[in-house]
């Protein structure tokens, strides 16, 4: 029942109730230690304070006189007397060495054997401190032997102290710890009540049940994504990842708790959190496996308190990019082609309305040919069919916008080995040629080159332009994310161009001077079909 009953309670009256217990216990264990540790060190100071007493009145001359019959019994008397009431003591008796009493507070009782029993070993000259009772009841009793000059023991000093009162002490005392114990009692319920709305703060309010519940649904998110997840703490340990990003990292036992740049060392996350800025769309390398990857600040009330990064297998988004891109490619050219063929189909329609035969003929024939021929050079010239037609869309691309383009006659490109470089060979060109068309978009020549050929294991890309040339100001940061010497949302060209190239391990530069044009130049490595290059 009261297992059920601590169910159904909310977690904050949980920890109240535990931490209320737990003081309780500690109070009252705490209680009962000093209390034992008090009674024992009251009764030791209690008998320290009577063994001093009876020390002094032992060494007092009339005492010592007493006993010798130098003096007479009534000024030993009246000495005890007056030493018990200025020390604060019940009693001090003085004994001669037959244990019978010559000093004691009831002076009928002067005379008499000393009851307790327990003088004994002072009658034998030693000191020491006794619990036994007396006429005048139980009480703590301290005895002193008495000397002459001569070293001669000649009685004894009792001085001693009613239990009754010392009782009476531990009372007071059990009553100052009992206080304290109220007090820490209501402080310990104070604490209680903070922890638990501190810890209910921390835990947005949430049961146990709840957070349960949330941290089953976040690692369930977190297995359904196709994307590595990995999470890094202020110190760069790792805190959470994903199934993905194990399979990625090639590792079968979790490395949560271990530093993340020793499973991942080509990363800047430690850098993203010092700059407190993300980093996206990153190529990465995970144990041989090409990525890309993005890594982010982690921010929680204005403090850094970790970062995370998500990266994706580069093949899986390639093939993606290559159908994109070669749908774009081919939207692109229909495009350019429809607008070309609409203009000879309006030239056509003329010449038909004119009943000119003659030059009709003749203007079919050579636009029959000019296509033909520019379809068959650039065929012969480029051996591979995707990048073929993605030449020929560039060139009716730039039909349709006024621009003289060729390709240069010394092109070649064979047929690649790995037909995945293709990808990146079409945004290399498609990006220089694109910005070659913005580069002449405002001379009045307009005239864009393209050159391709191989040499000896590499691929030369040659893309030139009559463009006013390249600005001095952002000549050093051209291949920058966002960085465009045109007007809009630009700049991402040239940043995917250098991409490119270096994922193929090459390299990209440029010459411009301004009024003259620009010339961009790719060097990529290329094996090539059969055995000219093995």
């Amino acid at each position: 029942m009261c297992l059920l009953l601590t169910r159904n309670l909310k977690l904050q009256t949980k920890i109240m109730i535990l931490v209320f217990a737990v003081v309780v216990v500690a109070l009252l264990v705490t209680n009962w230690l000093t209390s034992r540790s008090v009674e024992i060190e009251i009764q030791k100071g209690t008998g320290r304070q009577a063994i001093s007493i009876a020390q002094l009145v032992a060494r007092s001359p009339i005492i010592v006189e007493g006993l010798t019959g130098e003096k007479q019994i009534s000024e030993l008397q009246r000495y005890a007397m007056e030493s018990a009431d200025a020390t604060d003591v019940q009693f001090v008796v003085v004994l001669d060495m037959q244990g019978i009493r010559k000093a004691h507070p009831d002076p009928a009782k002067v005379g008499e054997k000393f009851v307790g029993g327990d003088e004994a070993e002072a009658l034998a000259g030693k000191e020491y401190i006794s619990v036994a009772k007396g006429t005048l009841g139980d009480s703590l009793r301290a005895f002193v032997p008495v000397f002459t000059a001569n070293g001669q023991q000649v009685g004894v000093v009792v001085v001693g102290i009613l239990l009754e009162e010392i009782k009476i002490l531990e009372k007071d005392t059990h009553k100052a710890l009992l206080l304290a114990i109220l007090i820490g009692m209501l402080i310990g319920i104070i604490g209680a009540y903070l922890l638990s709305q501190n810890v209910k703060k921390t835990l947005f309010g949430l049961e146990p049940g709840a957070i349960a519940k949330r941290l089953e649904e976040r690692n369930a998110m977190l297995e359904s994504v196709h994307e590595g997840i990995i999470a890094v703490d202020r110190q760069g340990i790792i805190s959470l990842v994903n199934d993905e990003a194990l399979k990625m990292l090639g590792v079968e036992d979790s490395p949560v708790g271990k530093k993340f740049e020793d499973f991942v060392p080509n990363t800047n996350l430690m850098a993203v959190m010092e700059a407190r800025v993300a980093e996206l769309d990153q190529d990465q390398d995970f144990q041989g496996t090409s990525v890309i990857g993005n890594c982010l600040p982690m921010i929680v009330n204005g403090e850094v308190v970790g970062a995370i990064s998500t990266f994706r297998d580069k093949t899986e988004v390639k093939g993606l990019a290559e159908e994109l891109t070669g749908v774009r490619s081919y939207v692109d050219a229909l495009r350019a082609q429809a607008h070309e063929f609409m203009n000879q189909l309006h030239v056509i329609l003329g010449l038909v309305k004119l009943k000119s035969y003659q030059q009709l003929a003749v203007y079919i024939n050579q636009i029959t040919s000019e296509h033909e021929e520019e379809i068959n050079l650039v065929a012969k010239r480029i051996e591979e069919p995707i990048l073929a037609g993605f030449v020929l869309s560039k060139l009716s691309l730039a039909r349709e916008k006024k621009v003289v383009m060729h390709l240069a006659e010394e092109s070649y490109v064979p047929a690649p080995c790995d037909h995945g470089i293709v990808h990146e060979m079409v945004t290399i060109i498609g990006n220089l040629v694109e910005n070659a068309f913005d580069a002449v978009r405002c001379t009045d020549y307009k005239e864009v080159e393209l050159h391709m050929y191989y040499d000896e294991g590499s691929l030369y890309i040659i893309v030139s332009d009559t463009g006013e040339g390249i600005l001095p100001e952002i000549s050093n940061t051209l291949f920058t994310k966002g960085v465009s010497s045109k007007d809009g949302n630009r700049g991402f060209g040239l940043h995917l161009v250098e991409r490119s190239v270096k994922y193929l391990a090459g390299e990209i530069d440029f010459e411009s001077r301004p009024g003259e044009g620009t010339v961009f130049t790719v060097k990529i490595p290329y094996k090539i079909k059969g055995n000219q290059n093995d």
